[in-house]
């Protein structure tokens, strides 16, 4: 018990005060979330992955196995949340809901921080690795998953490649393969913006909680809760040593494989159709519940 609560106090609680600050400055302040939103994921997120990776040192094996063991963890979560769907009989829209909440983790908003508080700044790098996984996969299965339901076709998902986390991916590895460094002039911008990320991030998160209302519970709701929560906890835990992880890149990894649902989910199904509401209520208590189930995992590595 003191070990749950230090873990809270000291990694969680700083996350979740931020959070509570976008809750409560929203509507006081009239703050718009979607723009604030677009800010972070146009702007700050590319930044963040510039200065990061641009400057990382990472063997390029160690790093192969940090996507496969990521994309297996969600993989696996996806894989159970659609045969759950089916056998309870759901239908295509629901069953949809399912797998987006499953493969799309909070790996930004609260896996960064959370993983940074945690393990130390030298977690930020396989944390970014992680994130940038993830992001990629969560937003391909779920453009996927979307328009499948809706029986259109596959080209919807070229708009993975547009994403600017992954384009600032490109100029980061150039940077870093040929160990250049940025002029002064652009460099120190870079890293004003990439340290506004994780802290914007949080009160976007409070300020679109906030938008989202009281959920209700339901017994699918309970479904991908336990899914997205318990099982990819369990399964991080699971595959880590499988993928020969170790030290911080395992920590982070069984911590980022065990987050919550991103809230880039709810915006997918509302621009999809793919029932919002009951996506955005799912999304909702998975990133309030994690508080409990996230302190167990930190006690536990």
């Amino acid at each position: 018990m003191p070990q749950l609560l230090s873990v809270f106090l000291n990694v969680l609680a700083p996350v979740f005060l931020l959070v509570l600050v976008g809750y409560w400055s929203a509507p006081k302040l009239h703050l718009d979330a979607q723009t604030l939103s677009r800010f972070a994921y146009y702007v700050l997120t590319p930044a963040f992955v510039l200065t990061i990776l641009g400057r990382a040192k990472i063997d390029a094996a160690l790093a192969v196995r940090m996507v496969l063991f990521i994309s297996a963890a969600y993989l696996a979560t996806t894989l159970i949340a659609f045969a759950l769907a089916r056998v309870l009989r759901r239908s295509a829209a629901m069953t949809a809901a399912y797998v987006m909440l499953a493969v799309f983790g909070n790996v930004g908003n609260f896996g960064l921080p959370i993983a940074q508080f945690a393990e130390g700044q030298a977690a930020l790098i396989p944390a970014t690795v992680f994130f940038l996984s993830n992001i990629t996969l969560g937003f391909a299965v779920c453009v996927i998953a979307a328009n499948l339901q809706r029986g259109t076709q596959w080209q919807a998902i070229t708009r993975v490649l547009k994403t600017p986390g992954l384009l600032a991916l490109i100029p980061a590895l150039a940077l870093n393969t040929l160990q250049l460094e940025l002029p002064l002039f652009v460099s120190r911008p870079l890293e004003l913006l990439s340290g506004a990320m994780i802290p914007v991030m949080l009160v976007v998160l409070g300020a679109q909680l906030a938008n989202a209302g009281i959920p209700r519970l339901s017994a699918d709701m309970l479904s991908v809760l336990l899914i997205r929560l318990v099982g990819g906890a369990l399964l991080g835990f699971a595959l880590a040593s499988a993928f020969g992880l170790s030290g911080v890149e395992r920590n982070v990894g069984i911590l980022q494989s065990a987050m919550p649902s991103a809230v880039l989910v709810s915006i997918i199904a509302l621009e999809n159709n793919v029932l919002p509401e009951f996506v955005t209520a799912a999304v909702l208590l998975s990133n309030v519940l994690s508080v409990l189930t996230l302190a167990v995992v930190l006690a536990l590595l």
